[in-house]
């Protein structure tokens, strides 16, 4: 690796980067901070940056102080070795799975998504600072609030680093220095030759297994570019820039990707000279202004400082890694692991739950601009699904693989999820969550409906009748991830997590179809549903896997239990009897114990609770995942980390469904709409007394704020987007309020009807 040294030279295509140097940066300090007094010594603890784009880690790396760099569409697109559909279909799995010969499934599909170093997302490089000269650190700390690292040193001296909100470019300063600062960008170890052994998906493979030529580097006084020629003709580049001026190093970095296939896009040679012509101040300005307007748009209030600032860590993650325009959230967006290997899980999208949970946020959390990055996504891919549907599952419709890569094709694994039946189900629910918050007609006639609409296709064309009931059935179920990926993960009986999924996709397509007055194809989708068995309930023990599978055993994926979070088909508004299915059902849940859980058991946890309306047992499953299965930075990694007993996993591979998961738990405790009747504060714990929330986003499209003081609901402002009327349980209970709209109650329902743009305001009398 070549050392660059950074002198302090003035670029003379860079005639405005200094214009304002009298500007001083202020960034805005806040109790939702992370602050350390040293860097962190592991990439996974890093402190993250991101615009949804590109991704930046600061840490130590030995002596040096190390900015990780990545881009979410640096792949490796090879196909899965193997994976051939002409040949290997639905049918043959089944064949293979009832003639007892089901390790042949396994050799095609299962094991070379472990073997096999690519397909996989990649990262882009590191550039290294040499800061032994400046002594001790004071303080590492990352304002949440602006998207901004900095590191205080004893000394004096001072570095700033943040990825700017909206361009393709990152930024760092060194303030209050005297003398040169050494610095390097380090390549991936495409060409070291590690252990050829380690074919491990989960801990990673070595880089070198991708078998790439070496980079190139060039360097100039004061820019490094550095060009990587990867699989089938991909091809990326890092270009940074520097510059000084009195006792201050000011640098860039941009990364630009190419593939034949691929629209071309800005190379980071261009970006950073027309970045460059601006003075810091001003990209730093543009870069604070979104980050502010994203945190206008919703924010939270509660006495527990715990929740609260990990509820804020997590939504500045989303901010950071979610973007329209840019690639969905993959198990680690943008913080692709710096440590020579391939990333856990080959950085891959996982729709067996990693993707779903990822953008729950979204929705009550006012943020669907970011959402529509995923369902752009899905949209733009969605040829390449239905073809994947056909040769695989020789079904017309549309189905989605569990596993897939940037492009959005399949990559096998167990593929009970990775290639199962029901992928694109769950997907759809994103497609109606999106309808439902942002009362989009437009996107309801030319996306939402016509997905749901072509997975009812697929599923209807799929099904068999089961010559034992007479109703609908599949030809092989399961229910992710029960029984890993052996034989008995198959289900010969449908299990309650496709049931679910498949139920909830024929009554929405009912739904819709009647929204859109298409009578004759709602007729169609209710005739289906009601072909289809009821989901398998045990008495006591609630919902089952399947009829003849009860839920027995601690596993960390609650597929099961689907039907009541997040698709709530089962729902606490129904009464008793869905009411005891739910209790016990968290009851079983309680008593099978955490053994086997990973962190996202915990959030997902604590939205159940939340719909069950229990804020006490919500909050302390939240506490667990913050507390245990975090790593300092706030990354979610699985594993205990206490090693307190919540869970026999106690390793440390990081994702971030958990993460994004446990911010929408949060906001289930807070408010809940999914009924069409908005709850405010409607599973807090009891000792919360003083709460507020701003611009929850509720179903309907309308923008919820509220406050609690000393137990009492005291406030009450809604904001209407595209106007209609809001149903809300009464938040005041018995005590009399005022409002400056016309607001009508039975049964303890207030019912408002709000013009497009007005908002009413409802006052408790106290």
């Amino acid at each position: 690796m070549k050392t660059i040294k950074s002198y302090f030279v003035f670029v003379f295509f860079l005639p405005f980067l200094f214009s304002c140097t009298q500007s001083v940066i202020t960034p805005e300090k806040s109790q939702n901070d992370l602050v350390f007094d040293s860097l962190a010594t592991s990439w996974d603890e890093a402190i993250p940056l991101g615009n949804g784009m590109l991704g930046a880690l600061v840490w130590k790396n030995g002596k040096n102080l190390r900015i990780s760099l990545d881009r979410a569409d640096l792949w490796d697109l090879r196909p899965m070795d193997k994976l051939d559909f002409k040949n290997l279909k639905f049918k043959w799995v089944y064949d293979q799975w009832k003639n007892n010969t089901y390790e042949n499934v396994q050799k095609y599909f299962d094991v070379p998504y472990d073997q096999r170093p690519a397909p996989t997302k990649i990262p882009a490089g590191a550039l290294e600072f040499d800061i032994e000269k400046f002594g001790k650190i004071k303080e590492v700390r990352l304002y949440v609030k602006n998207a901004l690292c900095e590191i205080v040193w004893e000394s004096g001296a001072k570095l700033t680093v943040f990825v700017h909100a909206t361009e393709p470019i990152g930024w760092y300063r060194f303030e209050g220095i005297s003398s040169q600062i050494n610095s390097e960008l380090v390549p991936p170890p495409y060409e070291v030759k590690g252990n050829s052994t380690n074919v491990n998906s989960l801990t990673g493979q070595d880089l070198g297994r991708l078998e790439y030529k070496k980079g190139v580097i060039n360097t100039s006084e004061n820019s490094i570019i550095y060009d990587q020629e990867g699989w089938g003709g991909f091809k990326y580049k890092i270009h940074v820039n520097w510059a000084e001026e009195q006792n201050k190093l000011t640098g860039a970095w941009s990364i630009s990707s190419e593939f034949p296939e691929w629209e071309k896009t800005e190379d980071a040679t261009e970006t950073i000279k027309k970045s460059f012509t601006n003075s810091f101040q001003s990209v730093l300005d543009s870069h604070l202004k979104w980050w502010k307007n994203y945190w206008s748009k919703s924010n939270i209030s509660i006495p527990d400082s715990l929740l609260q600032k990990q509820w804020y860590l997590e939504m500045y993650k989303f901010g950071s890694a979610a973007r329209k325009g840019a690639p969905p959230i993959s198990l680690q967006s943008v913080w692709t692991a710096d440590n020579g290997m391939i990333p856990p899980w080959k950085g891959d999208f996982h729709h067996d739950l990693n993707t779903q949970l990822s953008y729950w946020p979204a929705y009550a959390g006012n943020q669907l601009e970011l959402e529509e990055g995923f369902i752009d996504w899905l949209w733009k891919y969605k040829d390449t699904f239905k073809k994947y549907t056909k040769d695989y599952y020789e079904t017309k419709g549309l189905n989605v693989p569990g596993v897939t890569t940037l492009t959005g094709k399949p990559m096998g694994g167990w593929i009970q999820y990775s290639l199962g039946p029901t992928v694109s189900a769950w997907l759809a629910h994103h497609f109606y969550l999106h309808w439902q918050y942002s009362n989009d007609r437009k996107f309801l006639e030319e996306k939402a409906y016509p997905w749901i609409k072509d997975v009812a296709i697929h599923l209807d064309e799929l099904s068999v009748i089961d010559g034992k009931t007479g109703r609908r059935k599949l030809p092989l179920s399961s229910s992710p991830e029960i029984f890993n990926n052996s034989r008995e993960a198959w289900f010969e009986e449908i299990t309650n997590f496709d049931l679910a999924l498949i139920r909830w996709t024929f009554e929405k397509a009912s739904e819709l179809a009647n929204e859109l007055n298409l009578k004759t194809e709602a007729e169609k989708w209710e005739r289906i549903l009601n072909e289809w068995p009821d989901f398998a309930v045990d008495e006591k023990e609630g919902l089952k896997f399947s009829t003849k599978v009860p839920y027995f055993e601690s596993h960390r994926h609650f597929s099961h239990l689907m039907a009541f979070h997040p698709l709530g088909l089962i729902d606490w508004s129904q009464g008793k009897e869905s009411q005891n299915i739910i209790s016990n059902t968290l009851r079983n849940l309680e008593k099978q114990g955490s053994d086997w859980w990973t962190g996202y058991s915990f959030s997902w946890l604590g939205n159940l609770y939340a719909r069950a309306f229990d804020g006490e047992k919500a909050a302390e499953a939240l506490r667990i995942f913050a507390e245990c299965f975090c790593l300092k930075n706030s990354f979610h990694v699985n594993g205990d980390q206490c090693k307190a007993g919540h869970s026999k996993f106690l390793y440390r591979p990081f994702t971030l469904e958990g993460n994004f998961a446990f911010a929408s738990a949060i906001m289930e405790m807070l408010i809940q709409s999914h009924t069409g009747v908005v709850k405010i504060f409607p599973a807090v714990p009891k000792e919360w007394k003083d709460i507020s929330f701003k611009s929850l986003r509720t179903v309907g499209a309308f923008l919820v704020s509220a406050k609690m003081t000393n137990g009492q609901v005291v406030e009450v402002n809604i904001f209407s987007e595209k106007g209609g009327e809001i149903k809300m349980e009464n938040p005041f209970n018995s005590r009399k309020y005022s409002t400056d709209k016309n607001v009508e109650l039975h049964e303890n329902i207030l019912s408002i009807n709000l013009e497009k743009g007005k908002t009413v305001n409802i006052i408790s009398d106290l």
